[in-house]
């Protein structure tokens, strides 16, 4: 099983770790701080490092408890003890921008009482799906305005893993899909942007709204009766 670093210390930029396995050019690490991917957030990258070699970390993914890095070229054996480092502007590019995200999912479940239906990113941008039967510039120049006054608020942002009973008491998870959860899942990871947003999410996030920086929205489209697609893009320097 793989301790997976990433769920709690999202800021860390190299971490030490020992191969419980491999297959091929697949290796699993007793802990790692490279996130896997989901919740429209890529996989991190980086490299892996040891005594008597080194290799490019190409891909990660989980599968069930373990989490897989997928190496280009040389792969250590089982028991070698590794230095795991990210690549930490791509790492940290993500971070700022899922936050931005959730500070936009916030704004509209708030304001509007829209649900979410589906989001993906990459550094820097992203875009994320509601539940508006209807939009036009004049909202979205509106919804832009509160993103960036909360962003401005400097609100912290906290991760917390709750016992499913205990997560299940929270209203507002409800919207998330919380209640999609497989049975066998008994711990729900939450990450609040105090005073705003609450909700069940894996990835990883900035400490601070602060750090998120300047947010545009740079396009909407209609991607059904009821389902309505905002982008936004980032500044490269972000606010800290």
């Amino acid at each position: 099983m793989t301790g997976h670093l990433y769920q709690t210390e999202s800021y860390l930029k190299a971490f030490d770790a020992v191969v419980t396995a491999t297959d091929g050019q697949l290796v699993s690490l007793d802990q790692t701080a490279f996130y896997p991917g989901g919740g429209g957030q890529p996989p991190d990258r980086g490299s892996l490092a040891w005594d008597v070699g080194s290799a490019h970390v190409a891909q990660v993914k989980r599968q069930g408890a373990e989490v897989w890095h997928t190496l280009d070229g040389q792969v250590p054996a089982i028991g070698t003890r590794v230095r795991g480092i990210l690549d930490w502007e791509w790492r940290y590019r993500l971070m700022r921008t899922h936050t931005a995200l959730h500070v936009l999912c916030g704004v509209v479940w708030r304001d509007y009482g829209a649900s979410v239906t589906g989001g993906n990113m990459e550094p820097l941008k992203g875009r994320m799906d509601f539940e508006f039967e209807t939009m036009r510039r004049e909202l979205v120049t509106e919804i832009e305005a509160s993103v960036n006054a909360e962003i401005a608020k400097s609100h912290p942002v906290r991760v917390a893993i709750l016992p499913r009973e205990e997560a299940f008491q929270i209203p507002d998870l409800i919207r998330t899909k919380i209640n999609l959860l497989p049975p066998q899942i008994q711990e729900v990871r939450t990450v609040e942007i105090v005073g705003l947003d609450l909700q069940a999410d894996g990835g990883t996030h900035v400490a601070n709204t602060q750090e998120v920086g300047p947010v545009r929205v740079v396009n909407y489209k209609s991607k059904g009766a009821i389902n309505k697609r905002i982008y936004i893009e980032l500044d490269e320097d972000g606010g800290a």
